[in-house]
């Protein structure tokens, strides 16, 4: 399996980085390491790609900042194609490399599922920002899982929202069709679940349809959405099931404005292709979308890029899969800055401080913004109970040649969403014989 090694010693080749590594490694100088999950290869590879771009470069940029109060980041990439269990693979080649696995960040609901079963025993975190299992947002159960800033179940609440705001508010929904089309995976089918509760709320009829991987046969689906013909269709796609789904979409005539989809559905590699033939189709975005205006963008540009050090090409900085891979790599980042207020400034922390970290982020405003992330992303505070630590999000639409906000804020309803992610995080626990976390133990 190929891998990549990444450290933020710039103007280095991959031969002198590797060099470099065992030279400081001998010196005894420890460094927080990050591994990193990648699917530039197989099914996602357009999407994951820059993912991977972001997240490396950000850590580049954390280095050159100074690192963690003076500990550099070290990221190693391993391979995984987007497969389960190439994924589990990687993760037990890397857990241990490097003084240990600060943080995992698996970028595959399939994979993230494989690995909540193993990381209580390594006690290494699992970050899962906008896929993975909802119910991980339950910190009681899921004491090593955060899906930080967001899960499916956001997703789903508020591109309905979005959807009942334009009909002229939640009773404007009863009898009509929304269809959902989604990969046939735990990925896709874990948006069902608050559609459904949304559906059972405000008499809404689902047409349910189910795609199997890769996704690139979908004419069947499609000819259903012409004969059914629904108000509206939710797309939980990723990698190329997505721009199949817009051209299948326009081969049928539905109309890409009846067109949403979740996060993972809605990037420059999914419609670039497809171009003013997707025009008006929208998909909802877990806060940032593309954010070439950023100060965090042009810092990585200033110091990163333009020293020749970026991990991918210069024209992808800033757009949304690489924002998501940059907002990736903060959050492991602040998380462990956290960990040091408690267990030590400029100490190299190992998995379960960094996950006591994850637990009690604090990211203000006002923090944000001096890291670069001002109009990109709003506050995020996590607690024992709480992994998820915020649940806003807004719409972004194609103009036929980029996205443009055509939404305000949103956030997803609490009130639902909570009794349904301790429902299903009981029902885990039940399973699996785990016991909910004393109050002391949120203290640990």
């Amino acid at each position: 399996m190929k891998l990549r090694m990444l450290i933020g010693a710039v103007g280095l080749s991959a031969a002198c980085i590797t060099a470099a590594f065992a030279q400081s490694a001998a010196a005894g100088k420890a460094v927080q390491f990050f591994p990193s999950l990648t699917g530039r290869t197989g099914p996602v590879a357009p999407n994951a790609t820059p993912f991977a771009n972001g997240y490396a470069d950000y850590m580049k940029l954390v280095n050159i900042r100074g690192g963690i109060n003076g500990v550099q980041t070290l990221v190693e990439e391993c391979e995984t194609a987007y497969a389960t269990d190439r994924g589990v693979e990687c993760y037990e080649r890397l857990k241990g490399k490097h003084g240990g696995a600060t943080v995992f960040q698996p970028l595959s609901t399939g994979i993230t599922f494989a690995l909540t079963e193993k990381v209580p025993a390594d006690k290494i975190p699992l970050i899962s920002s906008g896929y993975g299992r909802s119910d991980t947002a339950d910190g009681g159960i899921f004491k090593w899982n955060f899906p930080l800033i967001g899960h499916y179940w956001v997703a789903g609440d508020t591109v309905l929202q979005h959807i009942a705001n334009k009909e002229g508010g939640w009773d404007k929904l009863r009898g009509k069709k929304i269809a959902v089309i989604y990969h046939d995976s735990p990925f896709g089918r874990e948006l069902l679940p608050i559609i459904q509760e949304r559906s059972k709320m405000h008499g809404f009829d689902l047409q349910l349809l189910p795609v199997p991987a890769p996704g690139v046969e979908q004419k069947a689906v499609w000819l259903q959405v012409r004969q059914q013909r629904p108000d509206y269709a939710i797309l939980q796609t990723w990698g190329v099931m997505t721009p199949t789904a817009i051209k299948e979409a326009v081969a049928t005539g539905y109309p890409r404005e009846k067109m949403f989809g979740t996060w993972w559905s809605g990037a420059e590699p999914d419609l670039k292709d497809v171009g003013e033939a997707a025009k008006g189709y929208s998909a909802v975005m877990m806060q940032h979308g593309a954010e070439p205006n950023a100060a965090v963008v042009k810092e990585i540009l200033e110091k990163v890029h333009a020293k020749g050090q970026g991990t991918g090409p210069k024209e992808e900085v800033g757009s949304v899969l690489y924002m998501r891979g940059v907002v990736g790599a903060l959050l492991a980042v602040e998380g462990v800055r956290a960990a040091q207020e408690r267990f030590g400034k400029g100490k190299v922390m190992i998995g379960d401080q960094a996950r006591w970290g994850y637990e009690n982020l604090n990211l203000t405003q006002a923090k944000l913004d001096a890291l670069g992330f001002k109009g990109v992303l709003r506050p995020i505070s996590t607690s024992c109970v709480d992994h998820m630590g915020s649940a806003w999000a807004r719409v972004h639409t194609w103009d036929g040649t980029k996205f443009n906000w055509s939404s305000d804020w949103l956030q997803a309803d609490d009130q639902i969403i909570r009794p349904m992610v301790r429902q299903s995080a009981e029902r885990y626990a039940g399973e699996k014989k785990i016991t909910r976390r004393a109050p002391a133990d949120c203290q640990s």
